[in-house]
């Protein structure tokens, strides 16, 4: 079957792999439908992984895929089904996972296509329990899009920062796949957002999706509009993934007990904290990492009711990988890249 590989440090190839056996038992096997691109594909094509991997290997960390085989033991799915497929295999076994916090799970094996072979190919097999049912109305493009995408979202904006109604919220990166996905999930439970941009041709689309205030990072120093903004109160919550160039001056955005959510580091991982402002007014720091399986299904209902919806910048051909994540690290998009494998 076809797989695409990256191979050495910015080199992906169209390859021809064996395809998977019969599924095991508690497995599925999955036609692969739709890849969506995200930036930990990037960090992996740049060879930025930070445990050990083996290459060559299969590239793509967020799918949908059709239910094609079932394997013994299985009776939650059946075959026919598009499934979003949650990324990182966990034991299900630890305290962590049995409580549904999957994220945290204590034996983690790791993230497909940064760590191990992701879902960039025609086949796979994988564990049932990790295959999330689509519901009626969402497609295989919002299914692709709601374990990384949406899901991260959740996580950052309501399992952790605890955002409310009526709360202001900043979100970097309006353009990008999650802060197209996070402007529209923080609108729709009443929040005021103010978004940043790197161009003025991004800001007519982020007002479309619901911003109420779209800031030129490149030409305003953000920081500064948001206090004019809020009246000098800051914000309530920001959601912060773009790191060491933005940091600072999303300490500086907050409100006194204001809560900063972070999910990346796309522009450095390393920045300099004032911890006299940290804890004078009372800031919380929160790592945020991934998502819990229920925080698909929730982005998938949100998906079929209407609420939310995936904002596609483009479909990619399926060797076109490489032009794509070049794209992506130029900050060249707006929204997703997809690529349609069956």
């Amino acid at each position: 079957m076809r797989a695409l590989q990256l191979v050495s440090d910015k080199e992906v190839t169209v390859t021809q792999i064996d395809a998977p056996p019969p599924p095991g038992e508690g497995e599925v096997q999955l036609k692969i439908k739709v890849v969506a691109l995200n930036h930990i594909d990037v960090w992996g094509w740049r060879g930025m992984a930070f445990t050990q991997r083996k290459l060559p290997m299969t590239v793509g960390a967020e799918a949908s895929g059709e239910v094609v085989a079932v394997g013994p033991g299985v009776c939650t799915l059946k075959t026919g089904q598009l499934v979003s497929i949650y990324g990182a295999p966990t034991c299900g076994t630890c305290l962590p996972c049995r409580e549904g916090r999957d994220n945290h799970c204590e034996h983690p094996a790791g993230v497909h296509g940064f760590h191990l072979d992701g879902f960039a190919r025609e086949l796979a097999n994988m564990p049932a329990r990790n295959c999330i049912p689509a519901p009626v109305g969402v497609d295989d493009v919002s299914a692709a899009l709601a374990p990384v995408t949406f899901a991260t979202c959740e996580h950052m904006l309501f399992d952790n920062a605890k955002l409310k109604s009526g709360e202001t919220v900043l979100i970097h990166a309006g353009g990008s796949g999650i802060g197209s996905a996070a402007i529209q999930l923080a609108k729709a439970v009443g929040c005021r957002v103010i978004t940043t941009v790197g161009s003025d041709d991004k800001i007519a689309k982020c007002e479309a999706l619901g911003a109420d205030h779209v800031i030129n990072y490149r030409e305003d120093r953000f920081e500064g509009r948001v206090r004019k903004i809020t009246k000098k109160r800051g914000v309530d919550v920001v959601f912060e993934h773009v790191g060491k160039d933005t940091w600072a001056g999303s300490m500086l955005s907050m409100r006194p007990g204001g809560r900063l959510v972070t999910c990346g580091s796309t522009s450095g991982v390393s920045a300099e904290t004032n911890l006299m402002m940290l804890f004078q007014r009372q800031l919380r720091l929160i790592g945020s990492f991934g998502c819990n399986m229920q925080n698909i299904v929730d982005s998938m209902e949100k998906m079929a009711k209407g609420i939310v919806q995936p904002v596609v910048d483009s479909e990619i051909e399926f060797g076109e990988l490489s032009t794509a994540l070049e794209r992506m690290q130029n900050r060249e998009v707006f929204g997703k890249i997809i690529m349609r494998v069956n």
